[in-house]
């Protein structure tokens, strides 16, 4: 398949409706077609031009979640939704209620209606639930539980694909009836990876049972931090359900080859719209009717990696979501009429805008980028101590990379990235070469020139996308070996190990941080130790794990969750510095026990402190992690997901301990830590393309502080 083909697979450029592929089942309960242009939809129920009623039968399975890692009384902390069903069989999305432009009925109902306004004497409704409990014993590295010391409160962060199969291990095929998976209080984390978080659920055609279903939570008596309420996740499933009700949503089948296989459903492109959330307007928001991995509608406002929230709409005493309908996709017609959203008519008054092509360079690859239009501000004081670490990734074609020697001097820590595995060489082979158009002569002059101003330039290894182990012990000395050759020859400082998830995990039964045995962190701390000894005692390492591999192993040590622990604590004397990604992060909470959501202030100085104070691995006081000193401690942001006031308030609170305003957080030590290493960026190159909006005020922010001690 060529490159545009690929891109257009993935939703890259504008995609049309209809059945690009064929589905994998066709569920159980009724769906009708209906021609709108070239495109055929599919959606739920009966033809609406042949009217009449239609009841589906409905199975509700409330699920108790049992969490292995934390212990009430000896017994695993339960979140049940078995008290929730009373209340969600008396809403709107099994009771009749009053809907403005559809009359009393069901929420499938009036949604349904509302997408086909003309229709006469047509209604879809649900039939009375049959109720199937369903217990699933949630493992460490599955899923954890967060609490609120505060308010009392608890909410769930879980595999969503892990719970979508284990409950539906249980319910056999349910022939001509919809299956509702409910739980309770708890957000879900998609592709096996926390890092890719939140949503409220899923929903579609089971690919083992061929059930149809919808998978959601009940939210009552949820942490503050969770604004959505009651049914909404719930009627937002149930929603894209009926806008799409052949999806498979464990489709990982084959995006790039010859053949792309199995992406049942209705295929959309749309643009996020205005309004909904602050700078996500102009995105592309997917190519089904809600977003990738999230399951998002258009009319939800999400914050990477935080909990969903949208506006609700109060029906009684309910809250359902407000959703797009169909002819926002797909535009208006006779059939469709022109209204946009439901319940609220006026929350979208202009239909969905289609992801553009996406633009190349006429040498192929990506345009260059434009030139900076200000100076980078020069660095004039001495050393302090305080450092701005970012990643020079230089990646793309020849016209979009710049020299290393064209790095702002605000920099003091410059991590090129990457070094790779080698696929053509023996596991545990690393490999690394300059970008397109810059040869290896110029790139070692670039490098002894930052070296030759006082910068530290070291070559990262991994990255995102990058799947990478060591558990074969015979593989280290191709590891060493390989990374001894990539430093000397090209003149680095040291090494950066950015191995994300899936390349460390950490194995059942491996519960002691201080004496690992999953030999994939084994190895890796043996190799590093090697590394160390042959370059000597000036030779950097520094560690850069995402949220879920340091402070999301707080609630919980398994799996994604702590994968990092071991390592920070075997090497801690050789360690250089560690700087965790606090964007690749979910919800987690703090010291004080309290939830924080990430890209604010209070998140910040909350998981930076569970490194500077320590704290009990999986909640559990027999493994105190200790803490690190400040002076091996640095934060980590991402350029595109954060502010600049953002980030000097984080850095200003945590370094001097002078609160911003709004923050809830408090420091454990109040004058703060001067000794703090100092803010990481993802990447040099972004902050370039940005007119130096990151060096030119987080620089003279860290290097202004008076000489850490």
């Amino acid at each position: 398949m060529n490159f545009m083909a690929r891109l257009k697979t993935l939703g890259l450029i504008a995609l049309s409706f209809g059945s690009l592929y064929p589905a994998l089942a066709q569920g159980t309960v009724p769906t009708f077609t209906q021609k709108h242009g070239d495109a055929t939809l599919t959606l739920l129920g009966k033809d609406p031009t042949v009217g009449g009623t239609t009841t589906i039968s409905t199975v509700v399975a409330p699920v108790r979640l049992e969490f292995e890692t934390k212990q009430v009384a000896g017994k695993p902390f339960a979140l049940d939704a078995a008290g929730d069903v009373p209340l969600l069989v008396q809403s709107p999305v099994f009771a009749h209620a009053e809907f403005k432009d559809a009359g009393r009925t069901q929420y499938a109902d009036a949604m349904l209606r509302s997408t086909f306004p003309n229709a006469k004497d047509w209604h879809t409704l649900l039939g009375k639930p049959a109720i199937k409990p369903i217990t699933v014993k949630v493992p460490a590295g599955s899923g954890y539980v967060l609490t609120s010391k505060r308010e009392g409160t608890a909410a769930g962060i879980v595999d969503l694909e892990f719970l979508q199969k284990e409950v539906l291990k249980q319910l056999p095929k349910q022939d001509g009836k919809l299956v509702f998976i409910v739980t309770h209080n708890t957000a879900f984390y998609a592709l096996g990876d926390a890092t890719v978080c939140c949503g409220w659920g899923t929903h579609g055609v089971d690919r083992a049972t061929g059930n149809s279903f919808v998978l959601a939570s009940y939210l009552r008596h949820a942490p503050s931090v969770i604004t959505d309420k009651d049914v909404q996740p719930i009627t937002q499933q149930l929603a894209e359900f009926i806008n799409d009700p052949l999806m498979d949503p464990l489709f990982n089948g084959e995006l790039f080859g010859p053949n792309p296989t199995h992406a049942p459903g209705n295929v959309v492109s749309w643009m996020r719209p205005e309004g909904m959330k602050p700078g996500d307007a102009g995105r592309c928001g997917g190519n089904r009717v809600a977003s990738m991995y999230f399951q998002l509608q258009p009319t939800d406002t999400n914050p990477k990696n935080n909990f969903p929230a949208s506006t609700p709409f109060a029906v009684g005493a309910y809250h359902v979501q407000n959703v797009a309908l169909m002819s926002w996709y797909a535009g208006p017609s006779d059939a469709m009429g022109n209204t946009f959203s439901f319940p609220d008519t006026k929350l979208l008054p202009e239909q969905a805008k289609p992801c553009p092509a996406r633009r190349f360079g006429a040498g192929g690859g990506f345009p260059a980028p434009p030139k900076p239009t200000v100076e980078p501000i020069q660095l004039t004081s001495a050393p302090n101590g305080h450092k701005l670490i970012g990643y020079w990734a230089g990646y793309g074609s020849a016209s979009s990379t710049f020299p290393l020697r064209e790095v702002s001097p605000q920099w003091d820590y410059i991590l090129v990235a990457f070094a790779v595995p080698d696929k053509n060489a023996p596991e545990g082979t690393m490999r690394f070469h300059p970008p397109t158009g810059m040869d290896d002569a110029t790139f070692k002059a670039d490098v002894a020139w930052l070296k030759s101003k006082g910068k530290k330039v070291m070559i990262s290894l991994g990255g995102g996308g990058q799947h990478f182990t060591l558990a074969d012990p015979k593989r280290v000395p191709n590891y060493v070996d390989s990374v001894t050759k990539i430093v000397e020859e090209y003149g680095f400082d040291g090494i950066d190990i950015d191995f994300e998830s899936p390349s460390l995990s950490i194995d059942p039964g491996d519960t002691d941080f201080k004496h690992p045995t999953t030999p994939s962190i084994v190895n890796l701390i043996d190799a590093l130790r090697q590394l160390h000894n042959h370059f000597g005692k000036d030779f950097m390492i520094s560690l850069v794990p995402e949220g879920t591999q340091i402070p999301a192993g707080y609630p919980s040590y398994g799996g994604q969750f702590g994968s990092y622990l071991a390592i920070t604590y075997a090497i801690r004397d050789i360690l250089t510095f560690i700087d965790v990604q606090d964007y690749n992060t979910p919800p987690l909470q703090g010291l004080d026990g309290e939830i924080y959501q990430p890209g604010t202030v209070d998140y910040h100085a909350a998981m930076t402190e569970l490194l500077l104070h320590g704290f009990n691995v999986g909640s559990d006081p027999k493994h105190f992690f200790p803490p690190l000193p400040a002076h091996q401690v640095a934060i980590g942001f991402l350029i595109g997901d954060t502010t600049g006031d953002v980030v000097n308030q984080a850095m200003d609170y945590i370094i001097t301990g002078k609160a911003p305003k709004g923050t809830t957080y408090k420091l454990r030590n109040p004058k703060g830590y001067p000794e703090m290493v100092g803010a990481m960026f993802w990447t040099i190159d972004g902050d370039r393309r940005q007119n130096y909006v990151f060096s030119n005020s987080v620089g003279p922010l860290l290097h202004g502080y008076p000489a850490s001690k």
